[in-house]
């Protein structure tokens, strides 16, 4: 924070060292043109600074959504793979894992997916698939079909929890430390600016300027409000889960 505070006083120091020294050239003009060379590039650079913080705002949270979607996709896909090589497993361990599983899932979707909007994880999701993983690692088998069977459940269940890892930090995940202040920022001296500039609007030059008030509203609004995977308008559902769900039911009516 004092580094960003040194270079905007930095900066500031060499405007003003700037206008100090070109006041002296003589072929050198005042511009007190709300309208003139000065207010113009600094509006420009002002827009400009403001689009570029505002496409950050937006880009960074919606790869991190995208990135989330593809890991739920993941993380299920792996429990089906485990609920399938568990039908190789001795006595009634495929009953025992396949019931683990199912119940596995449904905490995920009816327990846990309200905690992740608010960018954290129930704490019982890590204990079950734990639970999981020694209860299978722990079975005697006997064969090279069982062991196989073993061995591939191990895997797919390892490849959940890895899965249910990366769901944490994609849960937790928010753009970089003050990038959403920034953007506020930003807008609010985009709309302030032609007032700081000497313009008095009136009448219907207020009209766009209104508008382009609320737009700006609206789009930092936006960036407040997608800001965490799993919550907002681009918020990552349990479809996936849901859908391994299904292929349970599907694989059990087969078995």
């Amino acid at each position: 924070m004092v580094a960003y505070i040194l270079s905007i006083l930095a900066a500031v120091g060499g405007v003003a060292l700037a206008a100090l020294v070109f006041s002296k050239v003589k072929r050198a003009s005042d511009d007190r043109d709300p309208g003139g060379p000065s207010a113009g590039h600094a509006g420009s650079m002002l827009s400009a600074m403001f689009l570029l913080v505002f496409a950050i705002a937006i880009i960074v949270p919606w790869t991190t959504a995208d990135a989330a979607r593809l890991n739920t996709q993941t993380e299920s896909q792996s429990a089906i793979d485990a609920y399938w090589a568990a039908g190789d497993l001795p006595g009634t361990a495929p009953l025992e894992v396949r019931a683990a599983l199912r119940d596995y899932v449904t905490f995920v979707i009816r327990d846990e997916w309200p905690f992740m909007a608010e960018g954290r994880m129930h704490p019982v999701g890590a204990a079950k698939v734990d639970a999981l993983r020694g209860r299978v690692d722990a079975l005697q088998v006997r064969g090279d079909t069982q062991e196989d069977a073993k061995d591939a459940v191990l895997e797919h269940i390892r490849a959940v929890s890895a899965a249910r890892a990366q769901r944490t930090a994609d849960a937790a995940a928010t753009p970089p430390a003050g990038l959403l202040h920034l953007t506020v920022l930003t807008a609010v001296v985009v709309i302030l600016f032609p007032f700081l500039a000497g313009a008095r609007p009136r009448g219907p030059a207020l009209a766009p300027l209104v508008a382009m008030a609320g737009l700006l509203g609206f789009g930092v609004f936006l960036t407040w409000d997608i800001s965490r995977a799993f919550a907002g308008p681009l918020a990552v559902g349990p479809e996936a889960f849901r859908g391994a769900m299904q292929e349970f039911a599907r694989i059990a009516g087969g078995m």
